[in-house]
């Protein structure tokens, strides 16, 4: 019989038991603590790093852990084996803010000019008055509703569930034989198939009263939910909060190894998923004074593994070679077999992805952003984890993804973190003394550096001299500010006294090379792509970015550092959140829905890692902003003039 350890928490009166060999992660989640570990347990991100205050471990890994630390006790939770009984504390962590509370400021969305619920909305609700029974007439409930609705609605066959059958009879009595239905006329997808009945209740629904549907978004570090009254086609509520999926991994790679380990994992990936929807669902709903359960319908959107893991389905093979997803079209479901917390029988619509790293939140994308009606040639990004790209004009469309990482959102570089309060944003350095100025997030002290706030260092410092193109540092410069540190050459963005950690904060050169990689497979992704179909980049005519990331890049910055191409300003184009757009579309309009499928179904996948020339292309991105300065003009023209003007006399 295996020997099992004791572990006791710090402030858990409870403690907990495990086998011996097992890991003290699993030991934390079994005691019920919240533990990052936005590497998927890899031990990549040292941020499960707990003190182990007594008793014997065995550390696999202490990456990102000085030795002090690990003198200290310090452990990674996800790296460490429980060799005895323990004592243990877990440090607090972090909490996630919404930046600037944008949750609670609506986005003005107007319906489509030509919405009519009546022709194009595949939800309908149907008033009925039946003739009761009687000792003449004993025809059953159900065939009686049926009666009804052929005659009053027009409607020759409709199917019910179980659930909605076991209803009829007594909404039937309690409305003294007058209901309204709510039916589900599924034509989309399935013309000349019966409806659905959805929903039964008794007596009269005022025709102007809402009839409430969501459009949602699974992103891969935000759930946006949109609250819609399907009758005006409005949006009445707006939701969003950080997908609780980050603790067990910042990027999809991460979060499928993680939910790969076991069944149990899965499960929690599920759960997390599903708690992030149903807190933005409360919320939106709570704001128009309704209950959750008065929702009848969904629409989803977000990349492949957000929709696998979301519906239970195992995503390993997305991450393994040929790259293969279990399922690109989703059919149709219901609300009760997918958890969601809205009306047990509501038709949950996950819109069709187009491969592993295309996925809904892109053909939902192409679709609200009018590419795919666009006559001149049109570039499409989602700049991400997986910088997913879509190039072409309204008679043909391509695509492609590749793995950027996680750095522009803060995981993978030192000080970096989450667009929160606390967090630089942007950053400015003087060219004479390569002395830094910044913004910071909420007005802090800082805490940390954001994506945005990473692309703006990395560009001053290449513009101001402070990193060569390579992103090697000049030591030759006379400022404090250039070091060497733990990790290696670092530049210093602000003193320990400036900031709320009461730590220098800095960026190294492994971070600035995290970076460079970051941008270089974004930007060798679109590159590749363009030129494989004999697109060269300044033939687009336009830039359109979506994506939440999106609204915060500085144009002139992310040229800088050869992240988007350089081109003339007005060209770009900045969406917001293109995803959830689409799914609001599609909820509204079956048309749109059917506009999704054949997008998706056109698109011509691209996949990077079989195309030789992608590494080549990578490694020539690696570069500030690139090793062909002509790909750049403006830049370079740039640079010359800074250089000018550094080596003028009194400069």
């Amino acid at each position: 019989m295996a020997h099992t350890f004791t572990v006791t928490f710090d402030g858990f009166p409870e403690p907990v038991r495990v086998p011996s060999g097992s890991l003290l992660s699993d030991a934390v989640r079994l005691a019920g603590i919240e533990l990052q570990q936005p590497c998927g347990g890899q031990g990549r991100c040292g941020r499960c790093a707990v003190l182990v205050q007594s008793g014997a471990v065995r550390r696999r890994s202490s990456l990102r852990l000085s030795a002090e630390d690990v003198a200290a006790g310090y452990a990674l939770a996800c790296q460490t084996v429980i060799e005895g009984d323990l004592q243990v504390h877990v440090p607090p962590q972090e909490k996630i803010e919404r930046r600037l509370t944008t949750d609670r400021t609506a986005v003005e969305v107007s319906p489509p000019a030509d919405y009519d619920p009546a022709t194009v909305q595949p939800l309908r609700r149907y008033t009925l008055t039946l003739s009761p029974p009687s000792m003449d007439d004993q025809t059953d409930d159900w065939a009686r509703l049926q009666t009804a609705l052929r005659q009053q609605a027009g409607l020759s066959e409709v199917k019910v569930s179980l659930p909605v059958l076991r209803r009829i009879g007594q909404a039937l009595r309690d409305g003294d034989w007058t209901v309204t239905v709510t039916l589900d006329m599924k034509t989309w997808d399935c013309p000349g198939c019966p409806a659905a009945l959805i929903d039964i209740q008794p007596g009269v629904i005022p025709a102007g009263d809402p009839l409430w549907g969501v459009a949602i978004d699974i992103g891969t570090t935000t759930v946006t939910l949109w609250l819609v009254d399907l009758i005006t086609g409005k949006v009445q509520a707006q939701a969003s909060e950080y997908n609780q999926q980050i603790n067990r991994g910042e990027d999809v790679i991460s979060r499928i190894i993680y939910a790969s380990k076991s069944p149990e994992n899965g499960e929690e990936m599920q759960r997390l998923v599903l708690d992030t929807i149903h807190d933005v669902l409360k919320r939106a709903c709570g704001r128009v004074g309704i209950q959750p359960e008065q929702v009848m319908k969904a629409v989803i959107a977000g990349n492949s593994t957000m929709m696998h893991l979301l519906l239970g389905i195992p995503a390993a093979s997305i991450r393994l070679s040929p790259f293969v997803t279990a399922v690109n079209h989703v059919p149709t479901l219901s609300a009760s077999e997918v958890g969601l917390g809205i009306h047990p029988n509501a038709t949950v619509d996950c819109l069709p992805g187009v491969a592993s790293y295309v996925g809904a939140d892109i053909t939902a994308g192409v679709y609200a952003s009018g590419m795919e009606t666009a006559q001149g040639i049109t570039l499409f990004l989602d700049v991400g984890t997986n910088g997913e790209t879509v190039l072409g004009t309204r008679d043909w469309l391509v695509t492609c993804a590749c793995s950027a990482g996680p750095a522009f959102e803060g995981a993978g570089v030192r000080y970096g973190m989450r667009a929160t309060r606390g967090a630089i944003e942007e950053v400015w350095i003087n060219a004479e003394t390569a002395e830094p100025t910044y913004r910071v997030i909420g007005g802090v002290k800082p805490s940390g550096i954001c994506g945005s706030g990473l692309i703006s260092l990395l560009a001053e410092m290449f513009m101001t001299g402070v990193i060569d193109k390579a992103g090697h540092y000049n030591t030759h410069l006379n400022t404090p500010r250039i070091r060497e540190g733990e990790h290696g050459l670092e530049y210093v963005v602000a003193w320990a006294d400036e900031t709320y950690c009461g730590r220098d904060i800095a960026i190294t050169h492994v971070d600035v090379d995290n970076l460079l990689r970051a941008k270089a497979a974004i930007y060798a992704g679109f590159t590749v792509m363009s030129e494989s179909v004999g697109v060269p980049l300044d033939a687009v005519e336009q830039v359109l970015i979506g994506g939440s990331f999106g609204k915060y890049i500085n144009v002139e910055k992310a040229v800088q550092i050869g992240l988007l191409p350089d081109m003339p300003w007005e060209r770009f184009q900045f969406l917001g959140n293109t995803s959830v757009k689409g799914a609001y579309f599609a909820l509204l309009d079956q048309r749109a829905r059917q506009r999704i499928h054949e997008i998706a179904a056109r698109m011509t996948y691209i996949e990077l890692s079989a195309d030789n020339s992608f590494y080549d292309a990578f490694m020539s991105a690696m570069f500030l902003p690139h090793t062909d300065y002509r790909r750049f003009p403006t830049i370079a023209a740039a640079l010359e003039e800074t250089t000018k003007n550094l080596s003028r006399p009194g400069s």
